[in-house]
């Protein structure tokens, strides 16, 4: 029998991928200040989940030709005319989900059930679930090897970039399509409401923990990679939703990383005070 049969054991390898996929982008989400725009990304792409239902092909294949549409859209409208990047990831969402909504709409009979794309089930993953998954985690670490500093730098001084000659839309582009690939490769595992939680949540507390931008990466993958195999045991000892199980924790540990630094910072204070 191979490993790999094993529901329990699919779902263990899933949660390994996606923690450290999620928690490296998230990284990168967190200094570009990308967390509306994560989460607007699991409902903007509706359409392209519809759309492929529609036509019997795959969900996540639809979802994500769609989010890249998404992607060119924000960049496109965010650099209108009196326009700026949360309005037009606001519009975005709102349009993209309307639109899904029409379609489905439109459609007498149309019973497909999309329960599995918005909530996901990392147990019920198959072979070719991983494959993909350790598809997308090999291609977006190796562009964000080679693309990392860059991507940095116009996130923290796009002025700067832009003086260095680099192309910034194009980095841009590259980031928000990271981003949107990450989101369709969480969703078996979480779905499209909670896949927003594994992108943000480890690297936010991974901040939390330390100011120093090497480390950040290692410490949001563990801690990414901790909470999906933390949320897969508690849902097979206790059947309850994994992908709720694992945003839980991930909404725990940032919560005890939170009140821990902020214990921390008043201790030091009043050590100060005294001396």
């Amino acid at each position: 029998m191979n490993w790999l049969d094993s529901t329990v054991h699919r779902a263990l390898v899933e949660a390994v991928l996606v923690g450290v996929l999620g928690g490296v982008v998230g990284v990168f989400v967190i200094a570009r200040r990308l967390p509306f725009f994560t989460m607007a990304l699991t409902h903007a792409t509706f359409p392209g989940i519809v759309v492929a239902a529609m036509l019997g092909v795959n969900l996540y294949l639809g979802g994500g030709l769609f989010g890249l549409l998404v992607v060119a859209a924000v960049l496109a409208f965010g650099r209108g005319r009196g326009q700026d990047f949360t309005t037009a990831t606001g519009i975005a969402l709102s349009g993209g989900f309307a639109l899904g909504v029409v379609l489905v709409s439109a459609q007498d009979g149309f019973t497909r059930d999309l329960a599995a794309y918005t909530v996901g089930d990392v147990l019920a993953v198959g072979t070719g679930d991983l494959v993909a998954t350790a598809a997308v985690a090999v291609g977006v670490l190796l562009l964000l090897a080679l693309l990392g500093k860059e991507l940095l730098l116009a996130a923290f001084d796009p002025v700067g970039a832009a003086a260095l000659g680099l192309p910034t839309v194009l980095l841009d582009f590259a980031l928000l399509a990271v981003v949107e690939v990450t989101v369709v490769a969480t969703v078996p595992a979480l779905g499209t409401i909670l896949a927003v939680a594994l992108i943000v949540g480890p690297a936010a507390t991974a901040r939390l923990l330390t100011d120093r931008l090497a480390p950040l990466f290692p410490l949001a993958a563990a801690i990414g990679v901790a909470c999906a195999l933390a949320g897969v045991w508690v849902s097979t000892q206790w059947d309850v939703a994994t992908g709720a199980s694992i945003a839980l924790f991930v909404g725990l540990v940032f919560g005890a990383a939170f009140l821990g630094t902020a214990v921390r910072g008043r201790v030091r204070r009043a050590a100060a005070v005294r001396a």
